[in-house]
């Protein structure tokens, strides 16, 4: 048998879309997975140094990585017309945000890019994903830059949305917003590489064919949010796109590294050699 390690963040949508790799609902032949849950910057600090050999990644992330893993198809986020939100302790003019101090949940993450490329270079502080809101509330943010579950639970907290990243995407482009993605190591080789991405679309099968199973399982992960807000998230980004980049998922991803590019933000737009 051989060992993969397998990152990915402890949340909702990411435990129900490895829920059936978890428990043995699915499985690779020949493989034994150990699951290593941390949250997506240390996950994507981790694939900097190529220690994992699969792992989640935010999609800024896979560009500055791309020599030593390799796209998986299935496993995607996805947002369409959502995506991290700018939020404040009060109503704030979107024009003021470049003079504002930013929480964000790490400087590699696809939220931070879409910061930069929607509102330049704002000073920034990088704080815990679950952490911001309070931070923000304390007042040792003006914003917040929300991602996971924060998207749909702020304005319960007493936070008002600044700008939705997502919505501003969707605008521009019309294109879903990529936002994590599972890569693999490239030294894994291509039938390694094949029987992992089949594992994982067979377990996001699974959870689409099984929902409430699953998302029992994914409410462990929701850091205390009710079963319906639990479930409207997990859909929100376990979607089609998850099974399958499509065309319009591999556009997505390539417009993001081509505008990422453009903006300096990294040296080269990397392929999208997805298995």
């Amino acid at each position: 048998m051989r060992l993969i390690r397998i990152g990915h963040s402890p949340d909702p949508d990411d435990a129900s879309m490895f829920y059936a790799l978890t428990a043995g609902k699915v499985r690779v032949p020949g493989v034994e997975i150990t699951h290593v849950l941390e949250d997506i910057e240390s996950l994507n600090r981790r694939a900097r140094t190529a220690e994992l050999e699969v792992t989640a990644v935010s999609a800024a992330t896979y560009a500055l990585i791309a020599d030593r893993y390799r796209l998986m198809d299935p496993g995607a986020s996805m947002g369409k017309g959502y995506g991290p939100i700018l939020v404040a302790r009060d109503a704030i003019d979107p024009c003021e945000i470049g003079d504002r101090v930013v929480a964000i949940p790490g400087a590699q993450t696809t939220a931070a890019l879409l910061l930069r490329l929607y509102c330049g270079t704002p000073p920034t502080t990088v704080v815990p994903f679950d952490k911001i809101p309070q931070a923000v509330l304390e007042g040792r943010a003006d914003l917040g830059l929300l991602i996971h579950e924060g998207q749909i639970t702020y304005r319960a907290m007493g936070l008002h949305k600044v700008l939705d990243l997502g919505q501003s995407w969707q605008r521009e482009t019309s294109l879903p917003l990529p936002l994590g993605v599972n890569v693999m190591r490239r030294d894994l080789g291509e039938a390694m590489h094949r029987a992992l991405s089949q594992g994982l679309r067979d377990a996001i099968t699974y959870a689409h064919a099984h929902v409430d199973e699953a998302l029992e399982y994914a409410m462990e992960y929701g850091r205390g949010i009710d079963r319906e807000t639990c479930r409207r998230f997990v859909l929100m980004y376990v979607n089609e796109y998850t099974l399958t980049l499509v065309p319009e998922g591999r556009q997505a991803l390539e417009h993001l590294f081509t505008r990422a590019h453009r903006a300096g933000a990294i040296t080269a737009a990397p392929p999208i050699d997805a298995v």
